[in-house]
């Protein structure tokens, strides 16, 4: 039962929908992973003439500014075009960028495709989220949006063991294949878009009503127009609808007028800009000079390490995948997040005491410690801080502020994922250990923001959020989920969340 009603039957289509449209996080990951490979490749660097470590941040950085314009810029586009069509624009874009990369004669060239591809891949990430929390019914959200998340470090992984296949090619080909091989997913994912349903609620919004309600009745009670689960979810859907008519929000400046808008795109903007703070691109732009710096020396053996850390990326997402809806929000990430300070903290504490030394005298096991540690922080990471990036901008906003809130968040994001690129390299080079112990105190930061300010969000539909954020609309969504028998005011403060229902409209 969800709430008072019986689950939805969620149709085969949602998971479709959902699993395909995440190839644009498959694409996001890839490019993370195969960078930090090239980034270590004697081909690349003898043909872009040896970057320093600063070269090497803005080559690697640059990207994030393009994801930063492309994350900005699709808010707009999304609500215009829609999600489906904003994904499929952004696969040309990102045809165009992987192709300057790939036939890359100089540096500038290679910077202006990571910029292309990088607005691309901003666009993919705002508008997949916002496209899997509106098909996906309260009680599977968490999972889908996660598809995202697992998406992005599957791409990881893949990209780690082709970089390290490429490795042994003694030509420029060991670092333009695995850039080039980025087109073969793009093509697949653009042209299945052609056959993935649109969003319910940006249909509502275009006056497409009838089409809405098919397309809902399809996703989640095979095709049956009258099955309660639609009704209420169409009701909620109209009832927002109708009060967007004179409460639209046409520029990035209302979204900040409402207070509980404001207050959702702060959490919004707030939870983009913690996980970067985390530390975890750190560790997958830069993980071949990581373990490097800990003694696995040789491109090779650096490499190796890099691969096995993707594996264990993938096989940790999957715990969220499965019981991010059930374990909820905030236990998960702050969970996983004490995980992560507590391995960054040993991490450093072991490089500080046992540093690596080139021709000299190293504790081998405590310079694998390190790396263990480095695994440990990503398996944490991957079953909670890498989805809430994801989850939580998607899932919080109403129809009216959700692609500009969303837009804002993943925008955060990427500023913040170009500022850890460029101070990374150099803090590696300069303070080596350091860079552990930073992080840690993040870490530590960052869970307690979470706990003390970010309410619980699971099993709540997307209208019903208005609820848990006190909005405008919250009187008017609480009557229709109670005439269909959805929810007391009771169950709006749930068991899961230590946070009151009066302290979340306090905040």
């Amino acid at each position: 039962m969800e709430d008072g009603l019986p689950r939805p039957k969620t149709s085969w289509r949602v998971y479709f929908a959902v699993i395909f449209s995440s190839i644009g996080g498959l694409l996001f990951g890839y490019d993370q992973g195969v960078m930090s490979g090239i980034l270590v490749m004697p081909y690349w660097k003898e043909y872009f003439n040896y970057p320093d470590e600063v070269w090497r941040g803005f080559i690697t950085s640059i990207y994030l500014l393009g994801a930063f314009v492309g994350g900005l810029a699709a808010g707009v586009i999304s609500e215009r075009i829609g999600r489906k069509r904003s994904i499929m624009a952004a696969t040309i874009i990102f045809w165009f960028g992987t192709s300057m990369q790939t036939g890359a004669t100089n540096v500038d060239l290679l910077m202006a495709g990571r910029f292309f591809q990088g607005i691309s891949i901003g666009t993919y990430s705002m508008n997949i989220t916002v496209y899997q929390s509106e098909l996906s019914p309260a009680h599977l959200r968490g999972r889908a949006i996660s598809f995202q998340q697992f998406s992005i470090v599957t791409g990881i992984m893949i990209a780690f063991w082709i970089g390290y296949g490429c490795a042994y090619i003694q030509s420029d080909a060991s670092w333009r294949i695995p850039l080039g091989l980025q087109l073969a997913p793009s093509i697949v994912l653009f042209f299945g878009c052609f056959i993935l349903p649109y969003s319910p609620r940006w249909l509502c919004s275009k006056g497409r009503y009838d089409e809405a309600l098919q397309t809902l009745a399809k996703l989640h009670a095979n095709g049956d127009v009258n099955d309660p689960f639609v009704r209420r979810e169409y009701d909620e859907i109209m009832e927002q609808i109708k009060f967007e008519e004179t409460k639209g929000m046409k520029s990035y400046r209302e979204v900040f007028r409402s207070p509980s808008t404001r207050k959702r795109v702060l959490l919004a903007m707030g939870i983009q800009f913690l996980q970067q703070w985390t530390g975890v691109n750190a560790v997958f732009y830069y993980a071949p000079f990581i373990f490097q710096s800990a003694g696995l020396t040789g491109t090779l053996s650096s490499l190796l390490a890099t691969g096995l850390n993707g594996i264990v990326s993938v096989l940790f997402t999957i715990p969220a995948l499965l019981y991010f809806d059930r374990w909820g929000r905030r236990k998960t990430v702050i969970s996983g997040g004490c995980g992560m300070a507590i391995a960054m903290l040993i991490a450093g504490a072991l490089l500080k005491a046992y540093p690596y030394v080139e021709d000299g005298y190293n504790n081998t096991s405590a310079q694998y410690g390190a790396v263990a540690m480095m695994f440990i922080y990503s398996a944490c990471f991957s079953f909670s801080w890498g989805p809430i990036g994801w989850v939580y901008p998607a899932e919080i906003f109403p129809t009216r502020a959700r692609a500009k809130g969303t837009s804002l968040s993943t925008a955060t994001n990427y500023l913040m994922n170009f500022v850890i690129g460029e101070i990374v390299p150099v803090m590696l080079a300069k303070i080596t250990y350091g860079t552990y112990f930073f992080f840690f105190a993040t870490n530590v930061c960052c869970n307690l923001i979470v706990y003390f300010y970010y309410p619980e969000t699971k099993n709540r539909t997307l209208e019903e959020m208005e609820i848990i954020f006190g909005g405008e609309e919250a009187e008017e969504i609480k009557k229709v989920a109670e005439a269909h028998g959805a929810i007391t005011l009771k169950k709006v403060a749930t068991k899961e969340s230590s946070t009151s229902k009066e302290e979340v409209s306090n905040y």
